[in-house]
Parts: structure tokens; sequence; C-alpha cells
């Protein structure tokens, strides 16, 4: 039987495996990073630096888990692998201080419900957090509620995350009180009346923040497409049979932060080679790969959830044009 891996913390090593050992199947599903890139990391980085059990399953020390909250707070907000995942933990703590506060014109052109519903999330009022998120769309419409209001407060609320002002189980609260309160505005919608794009939704493996994808799916749904999600993380293989089964003109793909760009890149170009030429394939998100050179060819790169009306219509141009 292999010795078990040494674990090395931010001080000394252990002599032994580390209390309350953790499983890597359970560090995927608490922190959001799957389980291969943990595995590239300890191999790349040198970190994580789990034991092993006497079946040779991983094992994380709870300071690991803990460091690869902070990690993945890191990565979520733009940072690259390369920089913070060797990084110790004084390193990560300092990177994780709040930017420079916002200007007195930028707050006042802040929609108010940001704050307040921040502040109701904070003081686990959830009830009144899911009524303020519904009046945002009654008062706004669903597209203002969107754009204005729920994908800046989605961002506080990861800023507030990646602080450690907020703990994962409020994150995970308001992903899905927002979740109910779109889903509940995309089946308010009238029944489409043709014309639009047949578009299927969903993110590729390893990418697993659906907010964006819903958020995507109730404005097209408003501009007239017939949508569909798969939900998150399906196999590109995959996609070609679904596009085929609901005679999908366009694939339509969200991007966080959470990928690297590579993957980003080698996703989207295999895809594109799996399905027919016919059908587009959209991406957008907070991904920088999308703003990158090498964006493979036939992938259109939708810079913000502002950027689907126009997309939109340019769909129905083409589709109206005599060429």
């Amino acid at each position: 039987m292999s010795e078990p891996l040494v674990y090395v913390g931010d001080g000394a090593a252990d002599a032994g495996p580390p209390a309350g050992g953790v499983g890597i199947t359970a560090v995927e599903r608490d922190t959001g990073i799957n389980k291969e890139t943990l595995r590239v990391w300890e191999r790349r980085y040198g970190f994580p630096t789990p034991w092993r059990d006497p079946a040779g399953e991983r094992l994380y020390s709870p300071e690991q888990v803990q460091r690869l909250h902070l990690v993945k707070r890191l990565l979520d907000g733009g940072h690259r692998p390369g920089r913070v995942v060797a990084a110790s933990a004084l390193e990560l703590a300092a990177l994780l201080q709040p930017a420079t506060a916002p200007t007195l014109a930028g707050a006042m052109a802040e929609a108010p419900e940001i704050a307040a519903c921040a502040a109701l999330l904070q003081g686990h009022d959830i009830d009144g957090l899911r009524r303020a998120l519904s009046q945002a769309v009654l008062r706004r419409g669903l597209a203002g509620g969107i754009n204005e209001v729920f994908a800046p407060l989605t961002m506080r609320i990861g800023e507030l995350w990646m602080t450690g002002a907020l703990q994962v189980f409020e994150e995970h609260i308001y992903s899905e009180s927002l979740q109910l309160v779109l889903r509940q505005a995309i089946h308010a919608l009238p029944g489409v009346a043709g014309g639009g794009p047949r578009v299927l939704l969903t993110t590729l493996p390893g990418e697993s923040h659906a907010l964006g994808l819903l958020m995507a799916e109730a404005l097209l749904s408003l501009e007239g497409a017939a949508c569909l999600s798969l939900g998150v993380q399906t196999p590109p293989a995959q996609l070609p049979g679904a596009a085929a089964a609901h005679r999908a003109d366009v694939v339509a793909l969200s991007f966080s932060s959470q990928l690297p760009n590579r993957a980003v890149l080698e996703g989207l170009a295999e895809l594109r080679g799996l399905l027919p030429a016919g059908v587009e394939i959209w991406a957008g998100g907070s991904s920088r790969a999308l703003r990158l050179p090498g964006l493979p060819e036939g992938v259109r790169s939708l810079d913000g959830l502002a950027a689907i009306a126009p997309e939109m219509e340019r769909w129905r141009e083409l589709l109206e044009s005599p060429l």
C-alpha cells in the first residue's frame, strides 16, 4: 500500500491524517470546484495536498477546504488560477480586501433595490427578499428588473461573499430566491406566437453557475424566443442530439469566471465542430475568454445581458433577408 501524502498547511506539517478529513466529492459539493480541477491543481501548483485514506481516496483537512473557499472567491472575481491557487492564506486574505468604494455618482445611479435586497439577505428576511425581488419586476418590467437590479445585485452578492460578509448558505439562499422569482416571471409571459428562434440553453461541464443562464432565458423569452433550458453542465457530445430533437436554431451558453479561459475556448471549439453549421452558438457571461482573441469562428459573443435584444433583432433580420 502506498504511503499517504503529507498534508502541509500554513504552519508545520501534520503528523497524521487531518481530524475531520473531507472526501473529494464533499469538497467539490462544498466549494463548487470540480474534482478534476482539484487533481490538476494538486499536480500543477502543489495545492491542495490531501492525505489518502486506506482505500487510496483523497482526504482534505478543514483548513485546506477553507483555503479552497478563498481561492474560489478570487477565481469568481476574475483572478487567474496561477496567481491564487498556490498563494498562502495571508496572500489570499490580502487579495480579498474590498476594492475602492464606488464614487458618489455611481452610488446615486445604483438601483435602490440592490442595497435593500442585500440588507434583507444579511438580515435573514427571506420572505422580504423574495417580495423585494418580485416587486422589482412589477415596477421595472422583466427586462428592467434583470438589467437594472438582478444582474448588478448578483455581482454585489458575489462581492459580499468574496469578502466574507456573506456565508455560503446565504449566497445559496439568494440564488434560490432569485431563481424562484425568475421562473415565476417566465411562466407568466404570454405564449410564443412564432417567428423567434428556438433556443437551447445550458452550460458546459465545470460551469455550475445557473443564475446567468436563467436571466438570459428570461430575456430571450421576453423577446419571443422559444427557450428550452437543459440546466447546467451538459457534455458537448449530448448537444447535437438535443439540438436536433428540439429543432434548435441557437445553442446559448453562459460562462462565469469559474472555467479557465483555455477550457472555455476549447469547449466552444469542440461544440462548434459538433453542431451543424446552421445552428448558431451564442456565448455570454463574465468570462474574460469571450472577449479575448481566439474565439472560435462561428461563435457569437454577447457582451452582457443587454446584448440579447440586439442579437435577437439581428437574427430576425437575417431570417427575413432574401440572401
